[in-house]
C-alpha cells in the first residue's frame, strides 16, 4: 500500500498502519437569567487527528538522515494532502508530530519505526 504526501512518495510501505480519529464537535453553553438549564449553541465539526505509523528503510545512515530530514519539511504549519494507495485521501493536514525510533539495520541497509500525528483541520 503505497502512500504519498503532497504528491511525494517520501514513505516506505513496510508496516505501514493509518488510523483515522473521529471529527469532533464544539459548542458554547451560557446561563441565561430567566431560563431554567443552559444555553447550548452548536459551533459544528472541528478538527480530527490522524496517525501514521511504518518503517523507514534506507541503503545507509546518510541516506536515512536524508529521508527524515525531507519528511520533517513537512512540520511547517501548512496543510498538506496524503493519499493512501488504498484510495483513501486526506486533505488539509498539518503535521504536528514526526517521531523516529528504533533505528536498526536491516540486510545491506538500515530501517527505523516512525509515527507521525497529523491535524485535519477541515473534514
Amino acid at each position: 500500500m503505497s502512500v504519498t504526501l503532497d504528491g511525494q512518495d517520501v514513505f516506505d510501505e513496510r508496516k505501514l498502519e493509518i488510523e483515522a480519529g473521529s471529527v469532533g464537535r464544539d459548542s458554547i453553553e451560557r446561563m441565561v437569567p430567566g431560563l431554567d438549564g443552559v444555553l447550548s449553541i452548536d459551533l459544528g465539526s472541528r478538527s480530527r487527528k490522524i496517525k501514521q505509523s511504518g518503517v523507514l528503510r534506507a541503503g545507509s545512515r546518510r541516506q536515512m538522515r536524508k529521508k527524515i530530514g525531507l519528511i520533517s519539511l513537512f512540520i511547517d504549519g501548512d496543510t498538506h494532502a496524503l493519499v493512501v494507495g488504498d484510495g483513501r485521501e486526506f486533505d488539509n493536514l498539518r503535521m504536528d508530530v514526526f517521531k523516529v525510533s528504533r533505528e536498526r539495520p536491516e540486510g545491506a541497509g538500515l530501517c527505523c519505526d516512525y509515527e507521525i500525528v497529523y491535524t485535519q483541520l477541515k473534514v
